[in-house]
């Protein structure tokens, strides 16, 4: 009898399960991550953006794409020819418009001449224009600085306007 109760109690014992811990949540936590990447943006086909960034992080449920890495933006014309490049430490991408967002030391070069200087500058997709609400300062092909607060210009830097501007110039006035 005693070993009758001994088996059934191995059996017992033998038969408890296993506690499992709860994996850990996901919730704020990107759905892919990529190191060294590269994303062409396109209109109907033709190259507009080249992004590059060193990390991406990517929210499927929000249509939100990180770059926190050495962002490096080309823009390219109607007929693919280079016109600008925009740098920032990161940059936000909408996916459902292909606008973006840079942040942090932002700096535009355009093939002309042209830099741009800001903290945020956005990329309107759709408009291809560039826009900011922050303090930003420019230099001109002419050695001008200027000044301002508020920009708005195409991508390629030839058509800008400073929404409140200051500044100094070099060229002597007749």
């Amino acid at each position: 009898m005693r070993s009758f109760f001994l088996f059934i109690l191995l059996i017992f014992i033998s038969c408890q399960r296993e506690r499992v811990e709860d994996l850990p949540s996901r919730a704020g936590l990107p759905d892919q991550e990529s190191w060294g990447v590269t994303i062409i943006l396109t209109d109907q086909g033709m190259m507009r953006a080249k992004v590059q960034s060193g990390h991406l992080e990517k929210y499927n449920d929000r249509a939100f794409v990180l770059l926190d890495s050495s962002v490096i933006v080309d823009f390219y014309d109607d007929k693919e020819q280079h016109t600008s490049v925009l740098t920032s430490d990161k940059a936000e991408v909408d996916q459902s418009s292909n606008d973006m967002k840079a942040i942090g030391n932002v700096v535009a070069v355009s093939d002309s001449g042209i830099t741009l200087y800001t903290n945020t500058l956005t990329w309107s997709s759709r408009e291809e224009k560039l826009r900011t609400k922050d303090n930003i300062m420019i230099t001109t092909e002419k050695a001008d600085s200027l000044y301002g607060v508020g920009f708005e210009s195409d991508s390629d830097l030839k058509n800008w306007r400073i929404l409140n501007p200051s500044g100094v110039t070099g060229r002597e006035f007749k």
